[in-house]
């Protein structure tokens, strides 16, 4: 069988990783702290850590928690803020393992049509006027998984307003945020809020390796008391010394040089995956990512990704179909993730999709003749 190319996972390969700068940055923290790396410490995290988070946002350190990845940031703040019958927001279509982890809290989850662009505000506002009383809103305003696309500025601004008038938390999903590498960065929601109405997420598996596993939330004060309360329950505290390597890879510089190459790389990847699917899959329709891990394809009306899926694997290609993303529908539509694939990769492996899917289109073809 050919070699498996998989388009399914969002994470680096192995040649965009550091793992020199981080082998120099394990043996600096082991150098520098060797008792508080090594101790179990407390549900705050890593507190040089949590400092230079708080720094890079301008907050107060009492308002950060360092967490073992930003999927148990997330578990902490659903289960502080989230009950069940709980109203929340969510883009359509969204992160498959938020939407996993809210429907396992009984929320009630309202999904709001994403553009290219965000979120589609004037139909949030419609939800908003039907009567809708969100507890949360979840938004991924970067390059977005599992869409790729990017939250306007000035949607930014009108989900604060909303938010503030409506009496919602917003909760920016932002682990995407550094892998710019087209067009201007735009302010986060966290740094635009002067009303206490976001808590922020981020994670250091995208710009320094998956299997770090340090993630955060910023937020107010008082919830991240509240959380800290639950995180030390859960665990007493965090992996203490995957924090420490991460705060010596941060402050030594390593991780802006990192940060660079993987840019580098998404950018080569994401033009040649783009490139690739309209010369061999021109039915296919997509918006150019700016940046981050992922293109979202939407195929002809009636087309059976599902069927497509399992064509595609007998050829040794993986993607995720879109029906995963969503409550109902998607079936159309497949996400490709292009992080963890080379430009040579990604060229066979989409000539073996567009083969699948022309071998399919061809039976159905032949079914309705």
């Amino acid at each position: 069988m050919a070699k498996a190319i998989s388009f399914a996972r969002g994470a680096p390969s192995l040649d965009i990783i550091d793992v020199d700068g981080l082998r120099a940055a394990a043996a600096s923290a082991f150098d520098a702290d060797p008792g508080g790396m090594t101790a179990y410490g407390t549900a705050i995290g890593y507190k040089p850590l949590r400092e230079w988070i708080a720094e890079r946002h301008q907050v107060a350190p009492e308002q950060v928690v360092v967490t073992n990845g930003s999927m148990q940031a997330d578990a902490f703040l659903f289960e502080a803020m989230v009950e069940s019958g709980d109203s929340v927001i969510v883009e359509r279509p969204t992160y498959d393992r938020t939407l996993l982890s809210l429907r396992n809290r009984g929320a009630d989850v309202r999904m709001v049509e994403l553009e290219p662009d965000g979120i589609d505000v004037a139909a949030l506002e419609r939800v908003l006027a039907a009567g809708a009383k969100p507890k949360l809103a979840h938004i991924i305003p970067n390059f977005q998984n599992p869409a790729g696309y990017t939250l306007s500025e000035q949607k930014r601004e009108r989900l604060l307003e909303l938010a503030g008038s409506h009496e919602f938390t917003i909760f920016e999903d932002d682990p995407y945020v550094s892998l710019r590498f087209e067009g201007a960065p735009l302010p986060t929601m966290l740094s635009l809020d002067e009303d206490g109405t976001v808590v922020y997420a981020s994670s250091f598996s995208k710009t320094v390796c998956p299997g770090i596993r340090v993630g955060y939330l910023v937020g107010p004060a008082e919830l991240i008391a509240r959380i800290v309360k639950i995180a030390t329950q859960t665990y007493i505290s965090p992996n203490m010394v995957s924090q420490a390597i991460v705060h010596e890879f941060c402050i030594s510089g390593a991780i802006d040089n990192s940060i660079e190459v993987v840019r580098k790389a998404l950018r080569e990847r994401a033009e040649t995956l783009c490139a690739a699917l309209e010369r061999e899959l021109p039915d296919a329709r997509f918006v150019r990512p700016q940046g981050g891990y992922f293109l979202w394809v939407d195929l002809p009306r009636g087309t059976d990704v599902a069927a497509l899926f399992e064509a595609a694997a007998e050829r040794g290609v993986q993607f995720v179909k879109g029906s995963d993303f969503v409550l109902d529908g998607g079936e159309s539509s497949l996400r490709l993730a292009y992080s963890g694939v080379t430009p040579e990769e990604i060229e066979e492996g989409v000539k073996r999709l567009a083969e699948a899917y022309h071998e399919l289109a061809g039976v159905a073809n032949e079914h309705a003749a």
